[in-house]
């Protein structure tokens, strides 16, 4: 009767200290689970500003201040009509009278080429580090001069061409590129205003509205009574 008493006893202490086991390994586990789970929050919270990108800190800046979606999109169509007048009209073998095919060639070869240019300046981050602060006004007179120079040269080579179909479609893509910077001027002053208009507010050299200067303060002069 001891020996199965003993037994008993031997047997409940091993099942006791089988259950502590089990309950130390599953806080152990459960430990262990929660330190990893507050280890990768404290890294993602310590390294998720560091590493998100910065949507400002892209090189395109359309829409902006000097240029909105709508005039950017007009001017890529300006360099498309301009390259193809210019493309066509280097298709042309034979000329009567050269001069006026010389002149449109040098007006749509103008208007691609600067065009383009200042459409990659007024889009992107280069035009802070090009020195320009004016970039309204410049925009506005250079779609003005490209825009009369275009028209001049398209109907001179309307009246002065060998009434090819290459010629014919040069001059029509030269008068799409008119019509194109012509709504390019439109656009810009109903959006911005005339940018020469003199409202009576001086402009800084920064391009802003400069500061008012300081009148100097009369002083009072202390007559004395006679």
């Amino acid at each position: 009767g001891r020996d199965a008493e003993v037994r008993l006893n031997s047997l409940y202490q091993l099942k006791q200290k089988q259950q502590v086991e089990v309950e130390l390994r599953s806080s152990e586990l459960s430990f262990s689970a929660n330190w990893k789970t507050l280890k990768r929050s404290t890294m993602t919270d310590v390294y998720s500003p560091t590493t998100a990108p910065n949507p400002k800190s892209s090189w395109f800046t359309v829409p902006s201040d000097t240029l909105d979606k709508l005039r950017c999109g007009v001017k890529v169509v300006e360099v498309l009509l301009s390259f193809v007048a210019f493309v066509l009209e280097e298709v042309v073998n034979s000329c009567v009278s050269c001069s006026a095919l010389y002149f449109f060639e040098f007006v749509s070869c103008t208007a691609f080429l600067f065009t383009l240019l200042l459409l990659i300046l007024l889009s992107t981050t280069l035009q802070k580090r090009v020195g320009i602060t004016c970039w309204p006004r410049l925009d506005f007179v250079y779609t003005a001069v490209i825009a009369l120079l275009f028209l001049i040269s398209c109907i001179v080579f309307t009246s002065d061409n060998s009434n090819t179909t290459v010629e014919k479609c040069a001059v029509v893509f030269g008068f799409l590129a008119t019509a194109t910077f012509i709504v390019d001027l439109v656009l810009f002053v109903k959006q911005s205003g005339f940018p020469f208009k003199k409202d009576g507010t001086p402009e800084s050299s920064n391009g802003g509205p400069a500061m008012a200067e300081a009148q100097p303060e009369r002083e009072r002069l202390n007559t004395a009574d006679q």
